[in-house]
């Protein structure tokens, strides 16, 4: 089968791409899709400010992490950059403390291509990283490479939203909100990682995946997990505790099919296939309930979600997650899923 045109181009840059070594303990956060404006009503970040600001200074900048923006952090295509500058002077200011520690990358996206033609921007901007870790290369890019209409066509997307419809009042035109358009660019990513036996991580679909599922998926996989582990448990020894959770995983996946009364494959990446877990993605930090974003911390890799208390989506309460809150504040953050690296690499030698 002839090699797609965008995955030529695809392994080309990831070839180039700068390497970055997570060994002597190296800790990386990766988030994307800021979508930062001018701070008007059309902004997409305004209403997570503070707890943006929070998390990447209380806890990643202070703790030693490294932060990887995965793309579409300034919003270019809508926005004039001197514009967004002025407004977000101070998350600028955390940019340049990562970037003064030697803890700081920038990966372009679709809606901040612009920044290639900027003189002067004060940071570099690459089109992919790879980190190096114990056991098996991570490729960080944002993922509309795959896009035909991004690659070729991105100047009139931005002239049309600039010019047209964000002078309407009209907001953003993403491929978030388009669940066939998701889908299209997961499955090819999913096809391409797959094929080359690498593990994928994107932005661009503000749709976070944890070893390439959904949360639909995960929750299909969960409720078989622990179909199997309360027919091995003992009664009274924990028998109750998983029909708990199976109640509420069941009441979650009813919520999920009222969404979508088809249940297609638009709510899977690999259909009926053998699952490989290549690809991840770390979501947005423009999520109405709060921002969720990947950790790497030494031979683990984590989804995590961090909200305003108070203010998180009910998921988190109901099933039974382990909140940590972040000291003086009232952010809090969950782990989602998490997983050893050496399993993730596991799984796509047998399986891809």
């Amino acid at each position: 089968m002839r090699e797609p045109l965008f995955e030529r181009a695809l392994l080309e840059q990831l070839d180039a791409a700068p390497r970055l070594s997570l060994a002597e303990g190296r800790k990386v956060f990766i988030v994307s899709d800021f979508h930062i404006g001018n701070g008007s009503r059309r902004d997409d970040l305004v209403h997570n400010e503070g707890l943006l600001a929070d998390l990447l200074e209380r806890r990643y900048l202070k703790d030693g992490w490294t932060l990887v923006l995965n793309g579409d952090i300034e919003e270019l295509q809508r926005f004039k950059f001197a514009d967004i500058r002025a407004r977000w002077g101070g998350l600028f200011g955390l940019f340049d403390r990562f970037k003064e520690a030697g803890r700081f990358y920038k990966i372009i996206g679709n809606h901040d291509e612009e920044l290639r033609s900027l003189d002067p921007y004060p940071y570099p901007v690459l089109d992919a990283l790879r980190l190096e870790t114990s056991c098996i290369p991570l490729f960080v890019y944002h993922g509309h490479q795959v896009s035909e209409i991004f690659v070729k066509y991105n100047h009139f997307v931005r002239a049309a939203l600039r010019y047209l419809l964000t002078p309407l009042g009209i907001k953003n035109v993403s491929v978030s909100k388009d669940r066939r358009k998701r889908f299209f660019v997961e499955r090819r990513v999913y096809d391409f990682a797959r094929r080359n036996r690498l593990v994928s991580i994107l932005g661009h679909t503000h749709r976070p995946l944890f070893e390439s599922l959904s949360k639909f998926d995960f929750i299909r996989f969960e409720l078989e997990r622990l179909c199997r582990e309360y027919a091995a448990a003992e009664a009274g020894s924990g028998r109750e505790e998983i029909a708990d959770r199976v109640a509420h995983l069941r009441k979650e996946l009813k919520k999920l099919g009222k969404k979508d009364r088809k249940k297609s494959l638009l709510n899977s990446i690999y259909g009926d296939e053998l699952l490989v877990p290549c690809i991840f993605n770390s979501g947005c930090a423009i999520g109405k309930k709060g921002v969720t974003g990947l950790e790497i911390d030494k031979d683990t890799i984590s989804l995590v979600y961090w909200f305003t208390e108070g203010q998180e989506k009910k998921y988190v309460r109901r099933g039974g997650y382990a909140v940590d809150a972040l000291e003086g504040t009232d952010r809090r953050r969950v782990v989602l899923n998490s997983d050893r690296l050496e399993y993730v690499r596991a799984r796509i030698d047998l399986l891809a």
